[in-house]
């Protein structure tokens, strides 16, 4: 990027790091930037408030801000019987918003994927494990994504806790096969909530 002073050629290579952004993108977000200081200026600060205090909820790994743990966690009026497990933070989000369940989450913090370099190790697997044998839920709901990386998930959770006196069910297939919780509507939500089924367990 000859021609551009060296901030703003260390602007545009830091947001080609942000996924989906491509050299020609974060030319015209940087210079979008440059022409209106004022808003640069909000949009510093709240990137510098995200870092400084969002952080991982010692109990679920979702998001929660200032308290070590987050807002659900710390609801008195969820059910403490369910723990649903989803990939990201932002599928926690979905779920809430369709209103069909009141119960408590864990996040995995992504899904296995070997090509991509995710293995068992690199998720909060090992956490989820003692939070059933801490917690002792009745139920575990799987809804990793319905891809094949999500169903791979799902499958090595089910084994994983073969052995735990806990009822594990994933939601119903009423997702679109390939696709994110992020794309599904209330109603793909609550119905697959609703009528989501008991895994079967290897062995038992």
């Amino acid at each position: 990027m000859a021609g551009y002073s060296r901030s703003i050629r260390d602007l545009i290579e830091l947001l080609t790091q942000l996924p989906g952004i491509g050299p020609r993108t974060a030319e015209r977000l940087s210079l979008y930037l440059v022409h209106h200081q004022p808003y640069a200026r909000r949009l510093a600060q709240a990137i510098e408030q995200v870092a400084r205090r969002v952080r991982r909820c010692a109990i679920c790994n979702n998001f929660t801000e200032t308290e070590e743990i987050c807002e659900i966690c710390r609801d008195p009026n969820r059910d403490r019987t369910r723990i649903c497990v989803v990939e990201q933070p932002r599928d926690l989000v979905v779920i809430e918003s369709s209103g069909a369940y009141r119960g408590l989450y864990h996040v995995l913090g992504g899904r296995i994927s070997p090509l991509e370099g995710v293995e068992p190790d690199h998720l909060s697997l090992d956490h989820l494990v003692k939070r059933i044998h801490d917690q002792q839920p009745e139920e575990i709901i799987l809804a990793t994504s319905p891809t094949t990386e999500g169903d791979t998930t799902a499958s090595y959770i089910v084994e994983l806790l073969r052995d735990l006196p806990v009822q594990i069910t994933r939601l119903a297939r009423g997702l679109v096969p390939g696709s994110g919780l992020e794309i599904a509507t209330a109603d793909m939500l609550v119905n697959a909530i609703r009528d989501r089924r008991p895994v079967e367990r290897p062995g038992r």
